[in-house]
């Protein structure tokens, strides 16, 4: 990770101007999780830093988002994953396949942890972020089933959902001294037989927040 972090440093060549990777979001997603974790960023700091994120087009828009944070410790082992995308995209009814999940749950005990590319969700997912961080990126996501819940636990941490906009998502939670939230422009129209992500669970002085956000394929076109 410090090989792979010290590679977005931008040099007197311009390197900044090199257009960043998926690889390159997610080595910087992944130190900001474990600033969360460690209470070095509050969370919406955390959360202004990772929209800039997947905000961001070039490696030097993402150099300034850990300048103020550590890429040594623990933050520095975690490795960054290796599948990012689906070889093709799916939409809608399509995401639902006859696969076997590829994880059943995501848990950050005072630490960071993440389920994000071409991944297959189960019917149930548990999620448990205590004093840390957690991330589920569904927009390259396949499912087991057309309805599924996401069921989670968080006590003084935070989980975040990032969905596309070919999915329906149903918010459940109960808040305790802490919220669940939608942000981004929730679809006015998904087809019929599109997957349904119910979201349940309790934040204890937490929060759980689901963002719908565009995917790569569509951020290229624009």
């Amino acid at each position: 990770m410090v090989e792979q972090m010290s590679q977005l440093t931008p040099r007197e060549d311009g390197d900044g101007r090199m257009r960043a990777s998926d690889a390159d979001r997610d080595a910087v997603a992944h130190l900001l999780r474990e600033a969360l974790a460690e209470g070095r960023l509050d969370p919406d700091e955390h959360s202004d830093r990772l929209d800039a994120v997947y905000r961001a087009k070039t490696v030097g828009e993402l150099v300034p988002l850990t300048e103020d944070l550590p890429a040594t410790g623990a933050s520095a082992r975690l490795p960054a994953p290796s599948d990012f995308r689906s070889p093709r995209p799916v939409y809608g009814a399509t995401r639902v396949v006859d696969q076997p999940a590829t994880s059943h749950s995501a848990i950050a005990l005072l630490g960071g942890a993440d389920r994000s590319g071409n991944w297959v969700v189960p019917r149930r997912f548990v999620t448990v972020a205590a004093m840390g961080g957690v991330e589920l990126d569904l927009r390259e996501a396949r499912f087991t089933h057309r309805e599924t819940t996401v069921w989670i636990g968080t006590v003084m941490g935070g989980v975040g959902i990032i969905v596309p906009d070919d999915i329906q998502v149903r918010v459940h939670g109960l808040p305790i001294m802490g919220g669940f939230g939608v942000e981004g422009d929730t679809p006015s129209v998904v087809e019929p037989d599109a997957p349904i992500v119910h979201i349940r669970g309790i934040a204890l002085m937490g929060g759980v927040g689901v963002s719908y956000r565009a995917r790569k394929h569509q951020e290229d076109e624009d």
